[in-house]
């Protein structure tokens, strides 16, 4: 797209280098002020609350976030009791215990939390992580045939297993007892096992839907502790839960869980324990790859999160899980440099599928530029990648997105995994196709989802995902659009700011970072950095700010960054921490060229 077009008028709305829809600050001052004089917060902070709902009221309660006062009774949650009672009872007992982990991140660090309360007791679980290509995703009947026969008495699956019917049917006729603990959306009856903990499985009334697998299994912890001190342990035997936070932070985190109620808790709190430096694995994997030992959720998003999945995505499944359960650094750096290695390797593959997948949904929307969910397969596609790939083309196209893969390695079936955008259910969309029987399989949650498919039926799936394009249409056009939390000038662009910014946070799924908006911002300096990111250099005629943007060079944003462009530009202002001292920094997500 030429430069000059950039920015175009449709509807009388101006049309942003992303193809978004930018709406002002929706505050008036009036409010703010008010806001501001009843909690006695500043007019910049204030606002950033008031834009998230936040009352005068409550602000005590949203900016320091206490589990006393969040954290959800575990008897609220069906089945918790029973799943506390027979853990113990294994525990106690000496029983042979496996748990039975996603390769994901909140699988790895579900598994690890278990995996370390189990050892407080001098007690260690067998850890199962099935392979991504050769078992799937979550457990099969042969997994549970081969911890059946090695001896195991008692099997807990983590972030996995609340759909798996079959599987867990096979458990039940080998007398092999199961407790799921889970978070995926769950239809239907709920399935034969030892117990099943789920916020989703449609008889529980805990209200904790928002909470990832790492969030169900510490609340199962503190059930656990319950039932200790029942059974007459004092509290002084038992686990310090708090020093299991960073884990469940991290989860959630990785896992996109809704930054809201007791999840925001977890997150403040486990920020606050990964200050201690505690964790040989997350000091491992900082120190393999070069970077400063996790504080932030950014560290641990962007820097740890990648890291830990590229074992479950291209190589060993099992490295996340042993990694954070870790206890001797010289195993954990043997294990994070393997790591490490395997996330180079996946970044290449990735950019390699990127390319070619973007490529087919630009000619999809050339074609058809309506269509509501978008769907890019091809062959020797690495399942372990297909995820991210879809995340990255969602953020790009503003719309679902499903990318499936096929090959020898995937066996007989092609498979695939989606993001979504807020408004869209993807996870309840692809349950339909899967009733419906176009698929072998399907699921997912609101955001995310994963597949099974027969490859002469993906075409089938691209057209009944979007049959009936009425029905998304008010909500794709709520995705494009996009809220200014406040406008600044360039001299505004300090420490104090923030400061102020990080008050309000953390950041995260349903709780993202403020946008700012810069306004007639000419481009001084600009050139490519790394692969295809821009530096450049802004002034607005207030101030001169630094400023980034990731992955635009080659795209319409990247098209505008150049010298002597004015733009009004979209973006976070971050800390920028190097060698110990902290300067501002300008993260561009968006532009309007303006000449």
């Amino acid at each position: 797209m030429n430069a000059e077009n950039e920015s175009r008028v449709s509807n009388d709305r101006t049309i942003s280098c992303r193809g978004l829809y930018w709406n002002g600050p929706a505050l008036d001052p009036e409010s703010v002020s008010t806001f501001a004089r009843e909690s006695g917060l500043d007019d910049t902070l204030s606002a950033l609350l008031l834009s998230r709902g936040v009352s005068s009221a409550d602000v005590d309660g949203f900016l320091n976030p206490s589990l006393k006062a969040l954290f959800p009774d575990p008897s609220s949650f069906a089945d918790m009791d029973k799943a506390a009672s027979l853990i113990i009872d294994g525990l106690l007992s000496g029983k042979r215990i496996a748990v039975f982990a996603d390769y994901d991140v909140d699988g790895a660090t579900s598994a690890a939390q278990l995996i370390k309360y189990f050892r407080h007791f001098g007690q260690e679980l067998v850890l199962y992580v099935p392979d991504r290509i050769k078992e799937g995703y979550g457990p099969s009947a042969d997994a549970f045939q081969h911890l059946k026969d090695e001896g195991l008495d008692l099997v807990i699956t983590v972030d996995c297993g609340a759909a798996a019917l079959d599987a867990l049917a096979h458990a039940d006729r080998i007398d092999l007892p199961v407790v799921v603990l889970d978070h995926h959306l769950m239809h239907g009856a709920v399935p034969a096992c030892a117990a099943l903990v789920n916020p989703n499985r449609p008889d529980c009334a805990s209200g904790q839907g928002h909470l990832a697998a790492a969030g169900v299994v510490f609340v199962l912890l503190a059930a656990l502790n319950r039932e200790l001190r029942k059974r007459g342990k004092a509290p002084s035997e038992l686990p310090d839960l708090f020093s299991f936070l960073d884990l469940c932070a991290l989860g959630t985190l990785c896992d996109m869980a809704p930054l809201k109620g007791v999840n925001r808790a977890f997150v403040v709190q486990g920020l606050k324990i990964l200050q201690r430096d505690e964790s040989v694995g997350l000091l491992a994997l900082s120190q393999v790859s070069g970077r400063s030992a996790p504080r932030s959720v950014t560290d641990l998003t962007f820097g740890i999160g990648p890291q830990m999945n590229a074992g479950g995505r291209i190589g060993d499944p099992w490295l996340a899980t042993r990694l954070l359960a870790s206890e001797r650094m010289d195993e954990a750096l043997g294990i994070a440099e393997q790591l490490f290695s395997l996330n180079e390797i996946r970044k290449q593959v990735e950019h390699d599928i990127l390319q070619q997948a973007r490529h087919q949904i630009e000619n999809t929307l050339a074609e058809a530029p309506d269509t509501q969910i978008l769907v890019a397969s091809g062959e020797g596609w690495h399942p372990g990648v297909i995820g991210i790939t879809a995340g990255r083309l969602k953020d790009e196209f503003h719309r679902p997105v499903i990318v499936i893969g096929w090959g020898e390695e995937f066996g007989e079936l092609a498979k695939g995994s989606g993001r979504s955008v807020p408004g869209i259910n993807l996870g309840s969309a692809i349950s339909k196709a899967a009733e419906a029987g176009i698929l072998a399989a399907g699921g997912g949650h609101a955001m995310a989802g994963g597949l099974s498919v027969e490859r002469n039926r993906i075409d089938e799936l691209r057209g009944y995902l979007n049959q009936n394009p009425e029905l998304f249409t008010e909500e794709l056009a709520q995705a494009r659009e996009v809220q200014i939390d406040v406008d600044v000038f360039g001299s505004a662009l300090d420490m104090n700011l923030i400061e102020i910014i990080e008050k309000a946070g953390p950041y995260g799924a349903e709780s993202p970072k403020p946008l700012i908006r810069i306004r007639n911002a000419r481009v001084e300096f600009s050139k490519i950095i790394g692969k295809n990111h821009k530096k450049v250099l802004l002034h607005d005629g207030t101030g001169k700010i630094d400023a980034v943007a990731w992955r635009v060079d080659g795209r319409p944003l990247g098209d505008v960054l150049v010298k002597d462009n004015v733009i009004d530009v979209l973006g976070y202002v971050e800390r920028n921490t190097w060698q110990g001292r902290s300067s501002v920094q300008f993260e561009i997500f968006d532009a309007i060229h303006i000449k």
